[in-house]
């Protein structure tokens, strides 16, 4: 199992600053990832996680950067390809995509699709072509919501045959989903810290998306947790399970910024 931290970027953490410094910190102390959310319309301030993932970039050398979840529907897939590409060439191929529907409350005040329908035929459409932008090579596409005419994206991500892309979700959908790309995220404990995803169930929707698999690809499965120095114990319960990542979860109502450092600095749960 690989160890990275989870940022939840609403309040004090909606301010790049302070997630640069625990990804400074993570980095230096063995944690290999930065996961951080992407929403729109939180009434406790939510910061830019593009603006944020750039910043770590900058200061960081081997951490991977991800995405969690970034709903595909709420962007234009040639910007959003852009965007990408240049994170990762930034970052020298550090970057994986966290994708998927996204909720409702982030699109319908926005004037955005409130529908899960919409947003998932949006989100496996938009896949298709944000994959086929980041070949290098020309394509078109003339879909129900999407369009691209003759058009070669340059330059292409570092990354080869593209950018990781994992699929976040606990519907069957979204595991189907997960199945057909790179990795499957999901979250285990609420805003609490109570586990409301045991290591029992994950064992059993990794075994339902092994089902839907078809390609012999390694499958990526990142989980969220909240753990103590010294404890183990659930880690590896989770490993057990299928989980191939575990994200320390970092948010306002676990602690102080400082509080959050100091648990950082004390090193993954391995």
């Amino acid at each position: 199992m690989k160890f990275g931290i989870e940022v939840v970027p609403f309040g004090d953490y909606s301010d790049p600053r302070p997630v640069v410094e625990l990804a400074q910190a993570a980095e230096e102390t063995g944690w290999e990832a930065l996961w951080i959310w992407d929403h729109m319309h939180f009434p406790y301030g939510t910061g830019d996680p593009w603006i944020t993932l750039a910043a770590v970039a900058a200061v960081t050398q081997k951490i991977k950067l991800v995405t969690g979840v970034a709903p595909l529907p709420r962007y234009r897939p040639h910007l959003l390809a852009r965007m990408l590409t240049g994170l990762d060439l930034l970052s020298q191929r550090r970057v994986i995509f966290g994708t998927g529907l996204g909720i409702a409350p982030d699109f319908v005040p926005f004037g955005e699709p409130g529908d899960d329908r919409t947003r998932a035929e949006m989100l496996e459409e938009g896949m298709d072509l944000l994959t086929g932008l980041w070949s290098g090579e020309e394509i078109s596409h003339k879909g129900q919501y999407f369009t691209a005419e003759a058009v070669r994206l340059s330059p292409s991500p570092i990354q080869k045959p593209h950018i990781p892309i994992w699929i976040g979700g606990e519907s069957k959908a979204a595991m189907r989903r997960a199945a057909r790309w790179d990795g499957w995220m999901i979250g285990t404990i609420n805003e609490n810290s109570e586990v409301i995803n045991p290591p029992a169930k994950i064992a059993a929707q990794v075994e339902t998306i092994r089902q839907y698999r078809h390609v012999k690809m390694p499958l990526d499965v990142a989980i969220d947790g909240g753990s103590i120095p010294g404890e183990k114990s659930l880690a590896k319960e989770y490993a057990d399970a299928g989980a191939t990542w575990w994200f320390e979860c970092l948010f306002g109502l676990r602690g102080t910024h400082e509080e959050l450092l100091k648990r950082i600095r004390e090193g993954p749960p391995e």
